[in-house]
């Protein structure tokens, strides 16, 4: 059982001065992440998935109590919608062996527009192998039926917990682990505004009682602008601690 809290991404600009001091090279950033959290959410991945070897590089690199999850490409889940997955998942899970024990969970974010397809996702989940802890993400409110919870559960797969504008936040733990995504207070905008401490120490209250049931707990927070989501994530770092 363990609780990692992190942000989505390590490596922007407007954080200099918040995470790393100004200015700092973007090849030297990760290196000043680390030493803050045990955990990131890579989202780049998202829009272009890196290379085999470039996943054995941060295997490399990165300290051996530290944990890296990766969002699953767009081609996979916005583009084949999960249709015919063989390809994609052959590619993903040769990735994941180089991390070795570096590998935290993939990252499944489905299309707002993705309305509920049961055979396709359970399909999907057929592909994930045992051993990949994945997490799925819907943006689309049809999902949210116990049907979808179920297998979930039947997989071992998490229902990502979801913060932000318009977004439902339903607290379902449907695995051995949970996921949880923080995108923001800002009830009209996803990606906005930092959390209050009251709603900090609210999600903090959440985490302890997952860990007291056993569960490993990964919370990244993708309110990046400012710097919100270092402090967000320090913060709440500190009150779990």
């Amino acid at each position: 059982m363990g609780i990692y809290i992190g942000t989505s991404g390590w490596s922007y600009d407007h954080w200099q001065g918040v995470l790393y001091p100004y200015p700092t090279p973007v090849q030297k950033r990760l290196g000043y992440y680390v030493q803050k959290f045990q955990t990131v959410e890579l989202n780049s991945s998202f829009y272009r998935w890196p290379k085999q070897s470039t996943f054995a590089g941060w295997e490399q690199r990165l300290p051996d109590n530290f944990l890296l999850t990766v969002k699953a490409p767009r081609g996979l889940t916005h583009a084949k919608k999960l249709l015919e997955p063989e390809v994609w998942m052959e590619r993903i899970k040769a990735c994941w062996h180089e991390l070795l024990h570096k590998r935290a969970v993939l990252l499944v974010q489905l299309a707002p527009q993705q309305a509920c397809d049961y055979p396709r996702l359970a399909y999907f989940l057929d592909q994930v192998p045992h051993w990949m802890r994945v997490a799925i993400e819907f943006r689309h409110p049809s999902w949210h039926t116990d049907a979808i919870f179920a297998l979930l559960e039947q997989h071992q797969a998490a229902y990502c917990i979801m913060s932000g504008a318009q977004l439902p936040c339903i607290l379902r733990v449907t695995a051995p682990f949970v996921y949880v995504r923080l995108h923001g207070p800002d009830t009209n905008h996803l990606y906005g505004g930092s959390y209050s401490d009251a709603d900090l120490h609210w999600w903090a209250d959440r985490i302890r009682e997952w860990a007291g049931m056993g569960k490993d707990v990964f919370v990244y927070f993708n309110n990046d602008g400012a710097g919100n989501a270092v402090r967000n994530a320090l913060t709440l770092q500190h009150l779990v601690a």
